[in-house]
């Protein structure tokens, strides 16, 4: 069940023990996008709910009081599991009257799996971060919701809470500080990191299905094999540029950094799907292929919101002469 998956990935990492926190320097923030790039290199879905329960982990370890942390160590250790939920329902937004909550969340990843949801809801001084035991306060899930060609383990549903109460200690941090910069835009390259290994997942795929069908060695599928190695490459480069630059730059440039490597994975991506689906062919859209639910997952997971507004950041930012080529 991908609930044991997720607990076995957090063990596997020491995050049980040692939960991640944001990271100090490049060293410290590569080691963390390197274990994120490898679970998406494995499997997909299981990248997504790990970089939300890392996203959920450090925002309560940066902004909640020392005994919430103590708390959520214990919890960790206990083998909880988090995650984000921050979308609303368009007809439902969840909100927060005293201690009472109703509403609900969309694109809530992991629903029916998770431990704990870190949530925003409106409250009278404004958006509130809520740190929800999901087994003390259970929502209604709608599972219909999530029919999408691609990540369906993700278990990504919708989620509707009616009149529960929320206890005081559920409170993280003060009111607005879930959207407060650079965090906010910068946490983006995790999942990013993610993509790229998914990147590096249809390299892998390809040639081993054109190895076993005898078919690598073909002038045509050589070239394949080359350019999608390529695309996972470069994938990876932007990944690790904009992590470095994280640490020898700061403002409005980070930032910008950050969602190029957003564009750059994107467009690798892409690219790597169209050549790995001319190299395998028919086969890999057999859903038995290992290829197929790569192809599929990367596809849906790519979709990540407003990737317009990231372009134009970008290009403000080179405009503004904040971003420049180098070597």
């Amino acid at each position: 069940m991908m609930r044991d998956l997720l607990r076995d990935a957090i063990r596997a990492q020491g995050w049980d023990e040692t939960p991640p926190g944001d990271p100090t320097d490049t060293d410290a923030y590569l080691a963390l996008l390197r274990a994120l790039y490898a679970t998406g290199r494995r499997d997909l879905p299981l990248g997504r709910l790990l970089e939300g329960h890392v996203d959920a982990v450090q925002i309560v370890r940066r902004y909640a009081t020392p005994a919430q942390v103590a708390a959520l160590g214990e919890a960790l250790r206990g083998g909880a599991t988090l995650g984000v939920w921050n979308a609303a329902l368009a007809d439902a937004p969840l909100r927060l009257v005293g201690d009472r909550l109703g509403g609900g969340k969309s694109y809530a990843s992991g629903a029916g799996v998770l431990s704990h949801a870190l949530v925003t809801a409106q409250a009278e001084d404004g958006t509130r971060l809520l740190l929800l035991d999901l087994a003390a306060t259970p929502p209604a899930i709608d599972r219909d919701w999530w029919r999408t060609t691609g990540m369906q383990r993700s278990e990504t549903h919708q989620v509707r809470w009616h009149d529960a109460i929320v206890p005081a200690t559920a409170r993280i941090g003060a009111a607005d500080v879930y959207a407060r910069e650079p965090h906010f835009s910068g946490g983006a390259l995790r999942f990013v990191a993610v993509h790229a290994g998914g990147v590096a997942a249809v390299c892998d795929r390809t040639r081993d299905h054109l190895v076993a069908t005898g078919r690598a060695d073909d002038p045509f599928q050589t070239a394949r094999l080359a350019e999608v190695f390529t695309l996972a490459e470069q994938a990876a480069a932007a990944v690790r540029a904009a992590a470095a630059y994280w640490f020898a730059n700061d403002g409005e440039a980070r930032l910008a950094r950050i969602a190029a490597a957003r564009l750059a994975v994107t467009e690798a991506a892409t690219r790597a799907i169209t050549v790995a689906q001319e190299a395998v062919g028919l086969a890999g859209h057999f859903v038995a292929h290992p290829l197929s639910a790569t192809l599929t997952d990367l596809s849906v997971y790519l979709r990540q919101p407003v990737p317009d507004a990231q372009r134009l950041r970008v290009g403000r930012a080179v405009g503004e002469g904040l971003l420049a080529p180098a070597l």
